[in-house]
């Protein structure tokens, strides 16, 4: 029990730490490690999300000191992006997420090869894409997002901060500030609330996932603060490719 206790803490730490360092990812980890342990995709995939709503708490008590979140625009990917949660989340159950996985490897891996080529990119805040067309577009994608973020939880996080680099502009420290808030704590609590509901949860093991998250999140965080826009690229790209990987393989 102890050991257990232990192995689940680490995990959750070593995960949601990389994940706030680098705007997702905590699944790459945490998930697997669960349906290795014995939980079906179904259950594990439900602990999994509520766990991770302490790694938006833990991110966000960091993130948050350095005041530059953007409150309208945050209202906004709110908006756009929980009912896709929902609706991903309320599916992801009664589907088959074998060709779902293979095909959110593929895009995970893409994003990595993308930042890789793209050397400036997420190294300076410059706005765009505010008027009402570049919303439009934009929050379409934010929901799309949404939606995969409901249902194939592993590395989502990562599409909406690469997004708030390419279409709106941000950096990588601040899109990864965004992401860890919005999609850590709010996203991840929609998903977890529906999931819930509608599936089982492995409630005995949510004590060590939900520490390791909370510590994890903010060691992550505070790890990203102090090291920049490079080394966060760096390690998005590391994290993007590792996931990508990961999802593909298990689709094998």
């Amino acid at each position: 029990m102890l050991a257990e206790f232990i192995l689940l803490f680490v995990i959750a730490v070593i995960a949601n730490a990389l994940s706030a360092f680098a705007g997702g990812g905590a699944g790459l980890l945490q998930l697997p490690v669960l349906i290795f342990m014995g939980l079906p995709f179904g259950v594990a995939l439900a602990t999994h999300k509520i766990a991770t709503v302490a790694l938006g708490v833990g991110s966000t008590m960091r993130y948050w000191r350095e005041k530059n979140i953007e409150i309208l625009f945050s209202v906004f990917v709110l908006a756009v992006g929980l009912p896709g949660v929902i609706i991903g989340a309320a599916i992801i159950l009664n589907i088959d997420e074998g060709l779902a996985t293979l095909l959110l490897g593929i895009l995970t891996i893409s994003l990595g090869i993308y930042s890789f080529f793209k050397k400036q990119l997420g190294q300076e805040f410059k706005p765009k894409n505010k008027t009402k067309l570049g919303l439009g577009i934009g929050g379409s994608v934010i929901f799309l997002i949404g939606f995969i973020n409901g249902s194939l939880t592993s590395g989502t996080g990562l599409f909406l901060t690469i997004w708030l680099i390419h279409w709106f502009g941000f950096d990588y420290k601040r899109a990864v500030a965004t992401t860890m808030i919005l999609v850590g704590f709010f996203w991840n609590a929609t998903g977890a609330i529906t999931l819930s509901a509608l599936g089982e949860v492995k409630w005995s093991w949510l004590l060590p996932l939900i520490l390791g998250s909370l510590v994890g999140g903010y060691i992550g965080a505070n790890l990203a603060i102090k090291s920049g826009n490079k080394w966060i690229k760096v390690i998005f790209e590391l994290i993007t490719i590792s996931v990508g990987t990961s999802l593909i393989v298990k689709t094998f």
